[in-house]
């Protein structure tokens, strides 16, 4: 359940975007009655479409990462990332995901360090920075069949820190390892369905909405500026409508 004071500022912020940027759904008073909030469509003052050219293969292969009509398609191999070719601070970025495989895994990373993806050039591995998770609803039936219990993570986006250093206050409910902040609502939809994130990233806190209603996030992160990242986890994923808006 999500605390009367998240709710709110939840609302707050909803409502100084809906005026400043186009916003399609419902409104968000709905949300607090149970409904779907509203979903942030990235268009209006300020905002962009991002295309292969913003972005740089870092740890890839020729073929794991291709563009084509607007659609972003990563082959999950070899495990990587498609980093921004500039560092972004305060953004707000929206996109839509779909997992083309039962249990695939993948990821958005944001203020990821310059250190750390230079290092990554010429082997596979991830980055550090912040991650916003982007997990197929699969993936925890897997994990169980092998007897172990799935309760350090859930299938709805997780927020959590990245690496040695790099650091993240997360928003309730926290995962055991105090790190992770784990979804208020489970709003995931499974493999073969397209999912909304929206991102927002100021000041060193990051808040995550997925399909229309804001579920988890951090503060006080280190590092707070750095470089956008698709991620590739061995298994095959769309991205697309990826938009972004940075911000004072």
């Amino acid at each position: 359940m999500k605390s009367p004071l998240r709710q709110l500022a939840g609302c707050a912020a909803l409502a100084w975007l809906a005026s400043a940027v186009g916003v399609c759904g419902v409104a968000c008073g709905d949300e607090l009655a149970g409904r779907p909030a509203a979903i942030m469509d990235g268009t209006g003052p300020g905002w962009r479409a991002l295309s292969a050219d913003d972005f740089r293969h870092v740890n890839g292969q020729p073929d794991t990462w291709s563009w084509q009509d607007g659609v972003i398609f990563c082959s999950g191999k070899p495990v990587g990332v498609l980093a921004s070719r500039k560092p972004f601070t305060n953004f707000e970025l929206v996109v839509e995901w779909k997992h083309k495989r039962a249990g695939g895994n993948s990821g958005i990373f944001v203020w990821t360090t310059a250190e750390s993806l230079q290092n990554l050039q010429g082997r596979p591995g991830l980055p550090k920075g912040i991650e916003v998770q982007v997990l197929d609803l699969g993936y925890k039936e897997q994990y169980e069949r092998s007897g172990k219990k799935a309760d350090w993570f859930t299938c709805h986006g997780d927020v959590f820190p990245v690496g040695a250093n790099v650091k993240m206050k997360p928003f309730p409910p926290v995962a055991p390892n105090g790190k992770r902040s784990f979804p208020t609502q489970e709003r995931s939809r499974g493999v073969g369905q397209w999912n909304h994130y929206y991102v927002r990233a100021i000041n060193g806190e990051v808040r995550l909405w997925v399909n229309g209603a804001e579920v988890s996030g951090g503060t006080d992160c280190e590092p707070r500026s750095g470089y956008l990242c698709l991620e590739s986890e061995g298994a095959p994923i769309e991205f697309r409508h990826l938009r972004l808006r940075e911000l004072p």
